[in-house]
């Protein structure tokens, strides 16, 4: 990963071409594909692999996990050819340190009241930190928000994406407020849980851009 002015967008929940060709069209840098089997967007391996098999060079498919052992983790990740592993569960930095070997890690956390930043100089060997919002129930795609001035806080620990019930109405706010590396939306694009709406995917991203 490499910095700069523009703030990437990455879709997740991605289970099927359609969306997935439509979000590269627009622009996405990084699409998700959550192997997490409890997941209400859960995509089989052998599906993602389908389609990341047809995705361009420039766009970064990522895998996401939850508490899976690392060990797990390669041999999903490897048989659906993602080359980035965001870790959405309790990983612990040795966990990290050891995937981030073979893969670009995002290590995600869910911000409730309280959260130190400080806790994330934890996790240097990730790639980047994924801030979400917090729910006791969901892993990621929750539709909910947190302060964004957490993520810009964060951004001393490293490459920042912000998730967390953004959607084209707030998203451009989000980017100005928290000034991200990445934005990453799933439920704020939905008509339902792992089928996008072209319509909101067409408008977040004109909210992006209009942020820039």
């Amino acid at each position: 990963m490499t910095a700069g002015s523009v703030t990437r967008v990455k879709i997740c929940g991605i289970t099927n071409w359609p969306d997935a060709k439509l979000a590269v069209d627009l622009g996405a840098a990084f699409l998700g594909f959550n192997l997490y089997p409890k997941s209400p967007r859960y995509i089989q391996p052998r599906a993602a692999r389908r389609i990341v098999q047809k995705l361009p060079k420039h766009v970064e498919a990522v895998g996401i996990f939850v508490n899976e052992p690392p060990e797990s983790v390669v041999e999903l990740a490897e048989y659906a050819k993602v080359g980035f592993v965001q870790l959405h569960g309790e990983e612990s930095p040795r966990a990290v340190a050891a995937l981030a070997e073979l893969y670009g890690v995002i290590k995600a956390f869910r911000v409730r009241p309280g959260f130190r930043t400080a806790s994330l100089a934890h996790y240097a060997d990730a790639a980047a930190i994924l801030l979400d919002g917090f729910d006791r129930a969901k892993r990621g795609g929750t539709g909910k928000s947190f302060d964004w001035r957490v993520a810009r806080a964060a951004k001393k620990y490293g490459f920042v994406f912000l998730a967390g019930g953004l959607a084209p109405e707030n998203a451009a706010e989000a980017i100005r407020a928290a000034q991200p590396f990445a934005v990453d939306v799933a439920s704020g694009v939905e008509s339902r849980p792992g089928k996008k709406d072209a319509a909101k995917l067409r408008a977040f991203f004109r909210a992006v851009e209009s942020a820039q």
